[in-house]
């Protein structure tokens, strides 16, 4: 979209200049008169040529969690205030920071002149506005609580991202410990090994067992190093298309969630996630057949999103939520509990909150019973690896030592 700069008089008579993208001089004099300006001088920029450096930065500028909060929060509260919406974004717009979301809001304002809704305006920017946020402003402007809306929306943002860093916290040093081993076994393997192999074989001493593997191991590296690099880039690239595809996610999250120490923690995740989003769309006044539609979107994993595609064929048979979720996989006893007791009270929003406040805790608890336990499997490898370059050294330096003690 094309830049143009202006010069224009505001409400106090004095001058003002700026730049905006849009689509044409005449779309910059509408928007600068909805800003309540009085359009001057308007030239076009000129191109340079090349993919400018703003338009780079821009490009690959990311939004993030805490941007996405910040601008819920300042689009809120300037809902409350009572400020018209179209002013609202050409405040955001004039505020944010992040140049990727400051170009989103700038079409979301070219949007709203045009007459298109809150949520249609967000539709149009799916990767930075989840669906469950698009239908979540359209409730609110449904029923007149856009505020309220925007509110729980924060939550459920702020509670995600936190239960995101303290997974990625917890995985950050097993991770560094394998790349730390992985790089270690390799230098053992293809610089030292070699040297002392060098002086066994000088010696005509016979290898053992460890030596022996350790030798094979690198005279494999060193001649088909680039057949063990291509098998690893294509089987990367491969698993990667492969996870891409409907049937690749589901073999993945399925295998994931029955996975040792990180299954506990998913199905927790999701029972938390499910519990909390579900409880925020029931209070906002969305359907239980649209909540499960959102879900199944939102859940982010694939096995779990198969099964609100279930419980909504049942719900569309007439049955309520609960029958439903019996017959369910991944869903725990306590959820399908509540989740009754919920359905009859007439209050399921409150028994949802309190199955998330549940498993928040429950979460919080199998991320550190996980960090406790990869320790010593983590110690373990590290003692094998170690033990089995001191084998491949020592047993044939033994039997050197004892050779050159003979007479």
């Amino acid at each position: 979209m094309p830049k143009f700069a202006y010069q224009a008089i505001n409400q106090n008579g004095n001058t003002v200049s700026g730049s905006i993208e849009a689509a044409s001089a005449s779309a910059v004099e509408e928007i600068l008169g909805n800003r309540g300006l009085i359009p001057g001088k308007i030239t076009q920029s000129e191109k340079t040529g090349g993919f400018s450096v703003a338009a780079l930065n821009t490009a690959l500028a990311k939004v993030k969690a805490p941007d996405l909060i910040l601008f819920s929060k300042q689009l809120s509260t300037m809902l409350r205030a009572g400020v018209p919406i179209l002013r609202i974004f050409q405040v955001l717009e004039s505020q944010t920071e992040n140049l990727k979301l400051r170009k989103i809001v700038g079409e979301i304002v070219q949007d709203i002149q045009q007459g298109h809704s809150l949520h249609e305006s967000f539709l149009r920017h799916p990767k930075v506005f989840s669906q469950l946020y698009c239908s979540m402003v359209e409730a609110g402007e449904t029923a007149g609580s856009l505020p309220e809306v925007l509110e729980r929306l924060i939550y459920i943002i702020q509670h995600e991202f936190k239960i995101k860093n303290d997974i990625k916290s917890a995985m950050a040093y097993p991770i560094i410990v394998v790349i730390a081993l992985s790089i270690a076994f390799f230098v053992l393997l293809t610089f030292v090994i070699p040297k002392f192999v060098t002086i066994f074989q000088a010696a005509k001493i016979e290898l053992p067992w460890p030596t022996t593997v350790a030798m094979g191991l690198y005279q494999f590296l060193a001649a088909y190093w680039w057949l063990v690099l291509l098998a690893v880039v294509g089987g990367l690239v491969a698993l990667s298309w492969y996870f891409k595809t409907p049937p690749g996610r589901l073999n993945r999250d399925t295998m994931l969630l029955q996975m040792p120490l990180i299954g506990p923690v998913l199905r927790k995740t999701a029972m938390s996630r499910f519990a909390s989003i579900f409880a925020i769309l029931q209070a906002s006044g969305v359907s239980i057949l649209e909540s499960m539609k959102i879900l199944s979107a939102t859940i982010n994993n694939a096995a779990i999103s198969r099964e609100f595609d279930r419980i909504s064929d049942q719900l569309k048979e007439g049955k309520g939520i609960a029958g439903p979720l019996k017959n369910a996989h991944y869903f725990t006893p306590m959820v399908i509990n509540m989740v009754a007791i919920g359905e009859e009270s007439g209050n399921l929003d409150e028994m949802l909150r309190e199955v998330s406040s549940h498993y928040d805790s429950e979460v919080e608890y199998a991320v550190g019973r996980m960090t406790t336990l990869i320790g010593p499997i983590l110690v373990v490898g590290l003692a094998a690896v170690v033990g089995f370059f001191a084998l491949a050294i020592f047993l044939p330096m033994w039997d050197l030592t004892k050779l050159a003690q003979k007479p």
